[in-house]
């Protein structure tokens, strides 16, 4: 490339200072060339600021003024970032460094190319993939996501039978990489999703506008994951379920949604009953909350959100265009093949079946 973009790896902070001072100097060894480091700040009391402004003075600071979630915070950080690129990383994120420039060098090999993440691997245990991302991101025909390299709460380790770049259907938010010009145009984040899912819905949505969401193989970074809520949080047991319902109604036709949420409804009961089974009362709560807050949703919020923009004097339609079917969704359900057929990993499943 003879122009070197700009890029801005920009790091959304809530009380994370325990991550921030064992996971910034990996990022601040990054070596692209035109790169600015921003750290955004969603009103943390735990020192987390004046650490970094004493020990990294280079890192531009942009406060919020309350804690806006994973969703909010950045809407509010990334309208005052000028860059090429942001890359979104979470503050538990230890990167090498050269990490950034295969993914940009992707990116910049297809106009299409909207967003990409990296090969996504567990901080703990980096022989394996992590949960949060592994090698790309896929959904099934009910909405429930999965990736390459892990499948509900079975974690593959990266033999390199994931290491061919490809597109995908989601790139984890764990350290997510976009063209500033698609993120204004997909309007950022959905704020109703507070975290969890939110870059799944941000990337299905630049998919319906004909966009295409890439993993990079030959950039890898350690994610230590669960850093702000647990996997045992009954709190993010109801942002997961609500999140996943909101997600099917951002991006299918109205009929299609009514249908596959009426379906999602059921299964999510067995999901109330296993979790009874298993003495979680609280996350078999938090499921039940989570439906009632959509439907609530449903009669508070009845304008639908809209990612349609305008370029430069286009009309919406030049946006438009529609590269069904999206690539990256599996025809069948996820659950049963992973529940009753036994299939554990993603070279299980049959490739015929995802579009």
């Amino acid at each position: 490339m003879s122009y070197t973009p700009k890029v801005a790896v920009v790091i959304l902070n809530w009380n994370g200072l325990k991550h921030l001072q064992q996971f910034l100097p990996s990022v601040m060894s990054s070596t692209w060339a035109n790169l600015d480091i921003v750290l955004g700040d969603n009103a943390s009391n735990d020192g987390s600021l004046e650490f970094v402004k004493q020990q990294y003075p280079s890192i531009k600071v942009i406060q919020n003024e309350k804690n806006y979630g994973f969703t909010g915070g950045y809407n509010k950080v990334l309208s005052q970032v000028d860059a090429d690129y942001f890359i979104l990383l979470n503050s538990d994120v230890e990167v090498s460094p050269g990490w950034i420039a295969p993914v940009i060098n992707l990116m910049e090999s297809d106009p299409l190319i909207a967003a990409a993440a990296p090969k996504i691997k567990a901080f703990g245990q980096k022989s394996h993939f992590e949960h949060a991302g592994a090698a790309g991101g896929f959904i099934d025909k009910f909405g429930y996501p999965f990736c390459r390299g892990r499948m509900f709460y079975e974690i593959e380790d990266d033999r390199g039978q994931y290491q061919q770049s490809d597109e995908v259907f989601w790139a984890s938010g764990a350290a997510m990489f976009i063209k500033k010009h698609c993120w204004e145009e997909a309007k950022g984040f959905d704020d109703r999703f507070f975290a969890h899912m939110e870059e799944i819905d941000l990337c299905w949505r630049l998919k319906n506008m004909g966009y295409k969401v890439m993993y990079c193989a030959d950039s890898e970074v350690f994610h230590v994951g669960g850093g702000t809520l647990n996997t045992e949080n009954p709190f993010k047991t109801f942002l997961n379920f609500r999140n996943n319902l909101l997600l099917l109604q951002n991006n299918l036709p109205f009929w299609r949604a009514a249908f596959t949420i009426f379906i999602r409804f059921w299964m999510d009961l067995l999901a109330i009953f296993r979790f009874l089974g298993e003495g979680k009362r609280k996350d078999a709560w938090a499921v039940s909350r989570a439906h009632q807050n959509f439907v609530m949703g449903l009669f508070k919020s009845p304008e639908v959100r809209k990612s349609e923009s305008t370029e430069e004097g286009k009309s919406d339609n030049s946006l438009q265009v529609k590269r069904y079917p999206l690539k990256g969704i599996y025809k069948g359900s996820i659950v049963w093949a992973f529940f009753k057929q036994k299939k554990r990993h993603f070279t299980d499943l049959d490739q015929a079946d995802f579009f």
